[in-house]
């Protein structure tokens, strides 16, 4: 007996031996996040398809080293809004992201099954795809709701702006701005500040020198279009931070500016392109609507079907509109209006009720469609093209000082989020 229990523990040892021997590593955490982890597959992930993308693009990219670093901050910055998102109760549904793939197929002049081929041709797993999109709307709306709250702009700041655009004979040009930020912590000393500002120089001189512009940011910037290149997009000069917008009033596509100063760090800017916007006149349309929004008790299915069985009664000449808008409708803004909602831009609405009214010809209604705010359908009453008067005037100088406000709060609503938090970078 004593040498068969030998000879079965030496088998189990040799088991275990070979087991040890054949042991992969999966993965690893790459850092700890509050009570999340970034793991290293993902910061893979992003490296990968930036260097996709640049291939794709022809455009020159540093170190993989370098994409690492910068994958891994963007990972850290998305799984502290993703966190505060799971505090908020914020999902974003499975009817919602399919409506959202639709209208970017759609805008790309693809079916749903060619969009869906073009991602696996270029990505790999369209379920990634879905996933890194659904994540990328969360973080949009904790980003929009976190911020709104700090923006408060007066009637007296609108008529001095437009005072002050109409004494200069606004410019209508846009400009696409490229940025890159040297950071520097909230409670910086004497010794950050003089770091960060040699580091801007260095970068400056590079550039003056001839190194790309979008590599640089890839290579150097904190800020959060990083792995973009930099690129923040098209703007009027009174979208941008007030800080950006006096440096670049007057320069020309091609050129450096900065180092400038602020709270977040030293920035230096390039003015990537410019463009003229001049219009003469806008489209209003006039609809209606219901909104019947999903809970514990309605759910996603039951919320689409009533809706779409109203469609189908209405179409019949079975159902009034109006009528089925007081009873059902869970929009307080309409609904005692029979749903209408007037005459407005469609800009004002959300993409994808925007997407669907402009598809509709005059007095068609809609099937069922999501948006984040629930299930909808629409009705376009009537459409007509207006003169911009001074109103609109007006609208359209608030939405510049609230992109402004919007891009200045938004940096400083990321780096209070970072700075608050326990993060830990893994060796």
């Amino acid at each position: 007996m004593r040498l068969l229990s030998c000879i079965l523990l030496a088998g189990c040892l040799l088991c275990w031996q070979q087991a040890a021997a054949n042991e992969r590593e999966i993965d690893r955490i790459a850092a700890v996040v509050d009570t999340g982890v970034v793991l290293e597959s993902e910061v893979r992930e992003i490296v990968d398809r930036v260097k996709r993308n640049a291939a794709a693009q022809g455009q020159g990219l540093p170190s993989d080293q370098v994409l690492r670093v910068q994958a891994l901050e963007r990972l850290i910055q998305t799984s502290l809004q993703m966190q505060m998102a799971n505090r908020m109760g914020l999902q974003i549904s499975d009817a919602q992201l399919d409506q959202t793939i639709q209208r970017i197929a759609s805008s790309e002049n693809m079916t749903l099954d060619q969009f869906r081929l073009q991602v696996e041709q270029e990505e790999g797993s369209y379920q990634q795809f879905r996933e890194r999109l659904r994540e990328e709307i969360t973080t949009n709306e904790v980003m929009r709701n976190a911020v709104q709250r700090r923006i408060y702009i007066s009637p007296q700041e609108v008529e001095s702006l437009l005072r002050v655009m109409q004494e200069q004979g606004a410019s209508s040009e846009q400009y696409n701005v490229g940025h890159i930020l040297i950071g520097l912590p909230s409670q910086a000393s004497t010794e950050d500040i003089e770091r960060a500002r040699n580091q801007a120089d260095r970068v400056l001189q590079l550039l003056r020198d001839g190194a790309d512009f979008r590599q640089q940011a890839i290579t150097s910037s904190s800020g959060s279009q990083a792995l973009e290149g930099g690129d923040m997009g098209w703007m009027n000069i009174n979208e941008m931070p007030t800080l950006f917008a006096e440096a670049i009033r007057g320069k020309r596509r091609g050129d450096l500016i900065g180092p400038l100063r602020s709270g977040a760090g030293f920035h230096i800017l390039t003015i990537f392109d410019i463009r003229g916007e001049n219009v003469a006149e806008l489209l209003e349309v006039k609809s209606r609507h219901v909104l019947i929004r999903p809970s514990i008790i309605l759910s996603e299915e039951r919320a689409r079907d009533r809706l779409a069985r109203f469609v189908n009664d209405f179409r019949n000449g079975e159902a009034d509109f109006a009528e089925f808008a007081r009873e059902h409708s869970e929009d307080p803004g309409s609904r005692n209006a029979g749903g209408e909602l007037g005459w407005a831009e469609p800009e004002m609405y959300v993409p994808e009720f925007r997407d669907t009214l402009l598809s509709l010809e005059l007095n068609e209604i809609s099937e069922p469609f999501r948006t984040e705010h629930g299930w909808h359908v629409v009705q376009l009453l009537e459409r007509r093209t207006v003169d911009a008067t001074a109103d609109r005037q007006r609208e359209q100088i608030y939405r510049m000082i609230f992109n402004r406000r919007f891009n200045e709060e938004s940096a400083n609503f990321l780096r209070e989020l970072r700075d608050e938090a326990y993060i830990e970078v893994m060796d």
